[in-house]
């Protein structure tokens, strides 16, 4: 992979066209169009803090294993092991709930909005009946899940041309995008993005509790930018398979999140300034953006075509974010941190690919859609969960640097690296925060679960199977000859 393209599958995963449409609600059923103005650039600036720290240690630790990697080396066995778990279940819930959104913006933008199919029916919503979702939606989730493991089962070579057309087509589509909401809005007030409103409640669609607290219904309402702006770490994950690995892949990550602030910001704004009105906006829930579509008044032609662009786009996110989980599981199991790591670990001679873990993600995606349900605790989950996995190899370098973290890479930070970590770890207390609040507090029921989960295995893994860690020493030159013996496998393969 070339620096671009190390660059955009970070861009894809992240895909402003994605969490910028599907979970606009977040910020504007909170506290309005100031949650989104002033809200975006807030959120985004953690992003950037974040990933800037990220991409320090990256640039000192190139390694397929990304975060757990870092974690292991700078903060002990038992940091990495964690940050690997969280990490795990946060790249999980990206593939599910990017691929929920995916079938939902089919359901309504294509199938509601373009051809008046009915979609209002149980058999089309996540929970259905009860607390089983509907067949139709059950379908239509499989099928997005299953053709994005199918792609990148078949090869790296297949999802990479992809990924890179995806990057392009995010610029296009949000520039183009962009310019169309404005050019048709009713009027332009731009005073609606500095405008703070108590949308919380049912004026929200039910997003968010009522509250007279706008500190509190603001600090919530961040979840929009920071479930956007995140998965950027699959540049890290696909580290062995970039070229200048210590220089492009930091590279990758925060140019990925400036150029999402930037676009995704402008792209948000233009929701705020075409919705025809605030309050049957607001009333959409999680995403007006059918509801600002069917409204414009923009030629149906370019409407159809930035439409299925939109849903083309939210699809080659979940195809890279299949990329990113897989081989964040395949470099786990390669280290045995995982149940079944020989068969996670397994390397296909024909497609050169992680085939068993890129299953495996599906499945899992798949399970945690059908317990998730509702696109907001996914999407709730995945930003909590990858951020405390992105924060905690942060932790780890704040007290190694200088002490056993004495050399750095190309990318480095200088004297502002301790003071970006301390903010990046502020930040990342507070959307820990916002995990446990109503009405996705499931999240914080979940983190808990998991710490313990965590505790009690760690201690039953040290007595029967003691997790070694990332290779050091001797362990890196079998790791080496494990890897010329797959080389080898692959040209015999090629050969015959």
């Amino acid at each position: 992979m070339s620096g671009f393209s190390n660059f955009a599958i970070s861009f894809s995963i992240i895909c402003i066209l994605a969490g910028g449409i599907t979970s606009f609600g977040f910020a504007f059923a909170a506290t309005g169009g100031a949650g989104v103005g002033i809200g975006w650039p807030v959120g985004g600036l953690f992003a950037l803090i974040v990933a800037l720290s990220m991409g320090q240690i990256a640039s000192s630790f190139p390694t397929a294993g990304g975060l757990y990697h870092w974690s292991s080396i700078l903060g002990g066995r038992f940091w990495g092991w964690a940050t690997a778990w969280f990490n795990l279940l946060g790249l999980i819930f990206v593939v599910s709930s990017v691929d929920t959104a995916v079938f939902q913006l089919f359901r309504d933008l294509i199938l509601g909005n373009m051809f008046k199919v009915d979609v209002s029916g149980a058999a089309w919503q996540a929970t259905g009946n009860g607390n089983f979702p509907g067949w139709i939606w059950l379908v239509g989730t499989v099928v997005v899940i299953g053709s994005t493991a199918l792609l990148n089962h078949y090869g790296i070579k297949v999802t990479t041309i992809l990924t890179d057309f995806s990057g392009y087509l995010i610029f296009g589509v949000a520039t183009l995008l962009t310019i169309f909401l404005v050019a048709y809005a009713p009027h332009l007030d731009f005073s609606r993005l500095f405008t703070f409103t108590n949308l919380t409640g049912a004026a929200g669609g039910g997003v968010w509790p009522q509250t007279n607290n706008m500190l509190y219904a603001f600090v919530v309402g961040l979840l929009l930018v920071t479930y956007t702006i995140t998965g950027y770490d699959a540049s890290a994950h696909t580290s062995e398979e970039t070229r200048n690995a210590a220089v492009n892949v930091p590279r990758g990550m925060w140019q990925a999140v400036l150029w999402s602030i930037l676009f995704g910001y402008i792209l948000v704004c233009a929701q705020v300034l075409a919705m025809p009105d605030i309050v049957k906006g607001a009333a959409q829930g999680y995403s007006p953006f059918a509801y600002i579509m069917s409204s414009s008044t923009m030629p149906i032609v370019v409407n159809i075509i930035l439409v299925v662009s939109v849903v083309i786009s939210n699809y080659l996110c979940g195809l890279a974010c299949i990329t990113s989980c897989s081989r964040m599981m395949y470099a786990f199991a390669r280290d045995g941190g995982l149940p079944f790591s020989k068969a996670l670990s397994h390397v296909s001679t024909n497609y050169r690919t992680p085939t068993v873990a890129i299953w495996t993600s599906g499945l899992l995606a798949l399970l945690s859609c059908l317990y998730g349900g509702a696109f907001a605790v996914l999407a709730a989950g995945c930003a909590v969960f990858l951020y405390i996995s992105y924060i905690m190899p942060v932790v780890a370098g704040l007290f190694a640097e200088g002490r056993t973290w004495k050399e750095k890479g190309p990318f480095n930070l200088g004297a502002l690296s301790k003071p970006n970590a301390i903010l990046a770890i502020l930040g990342g207390l507070v959307l820990i925060w916002v995990g446990f609040q109503p009405p996705n507090d499931a999240v914080g029921r979940l983190i808990i679960g998991l710490v313990v989960f965590m505790i009690v295995l760690w201690f039953v893994l040290e007595r029967v199977a003691p997790f070694e860690g990332v290779p050091q020493g001797e362990r890196i030159v079998q790791r080496q000859a494990m890897i010329a013996e797959t080389e080898a496998k692959f040209k015999d393969s090629a050969a015959d």
